[in-house]
């Protein structure tokens, strides 16, 4: 027997289903800026504590109701200000993917399809090389590949230089008695924009113990834009090589020319 009523769905309208998927998206998208951070723990936190004011109101306790309430009445005002570096990423993410493809459209228009097929092997060449000698030496290095320089995401944390990349200049930014070696060097279409750029860290809690700031910092950058990174660990001299938050270690100098050459 069917007792399902036919007309149940009679008002469901495609917007409405429009509307479903485009909250299950905005959910899934937070979810994923938020995975694997301390924010996780305290989104189950407040799950649980709303759960339990339903609970409470549900049974008639009244007490209980009345303070449970209170705080769930402020609870807007204390998400802000708990999940303030999520929302702040989450803004810069969207606000950054925005300008990244509204740049990409313009300037596909003005670059012919022989620029694009351009072999940048010789480019490539002394950004492997010096992480190839500063690998040997174990000089702690990071370099953040972007498609567009942003003045005022880099530029306003590192010192300008806007200079064609070498292996010498790259080696003496991040000598260790120079006072450029702390931090990144931004390199935009094969030329050095800043050094010494200071990036947002990761708060993954996933991330192994082992990762310094060099590892932090380039991933935290993937995490918020469309760049990538190349570490070297003073550590152990170790290259790697960061992703959208993702990172590929323990890479020899021809695996990282690889990888570069499909990413740039």
């Amino acid at each position: 027997m069917n007792n399902l009523d036919p007309n149940i769905f009679s008002g469901f309208r495609l917007l409405d289903i429009i509307d479903i998927l485009l909250v299950a998206i905005i959910i899934y998208y937070i979810y994923s800026l938020i995975k694997g951070t301390i924010a996780v723990n305290i989104l189950i936190g407040v799950a649980l504590f709303y759960g339990i004011y339903l609970v409470v109101k549900q049974m008639e306790m009244r007490l209980l109701t009345e303070i449970f309430g209170g705080f769930i009445s402020v609870g807007s005002i204390a998400l802000i200000v708990v999940f303030q570096q999520e929302i702040r990423r989450f803004l810069i993410h969207i606000g950054k993917n925005i300008s990244l493809r509204r740049k990409r459209f313009f300037w596909s228009f003005l670059n012919t399809k022989k620029t694009s097929q351009i072999d940048n092997g010789e480019q490539l060449k002394p950004i492997i090389d010096a992480c190839r000698s500063m690998s040997r030496s174990r000089t702690g290095a990071l370099l953040v590949f972007s498609r567009y320089f942003d003045e005022e995401y880099y530029q306003s944390s590192g010192e300008y230089i806007d200079a064609p990349v070498s292996k010498r200049l790259l080696e003496s930014i991040f000598f260790k008695n120079s006072p450029l070696h702390d931090g990144a060097v931004v390199i935009v279409d094969f030329r050095i924009m800043t050094a010494s750029c200071v990036l947002p860290l990761s708060d993954s809690e996933d991330l192994p113990p082992q990762f310094g700031l060099r590892h932090r910092a380039a991933i935290g950058v993937t995490e918020v834009s469309e760049a990538v990174a190349v570490i070297v660990s003073e550590e152990t001299g170790e290259i790697s090589f960061a992703k959208d938050g993702n990172v590929n270690m323990n890479l020899s100098p021809e695996e990282l020319e690889k990888i570069l050459r499909e990413e740039l």
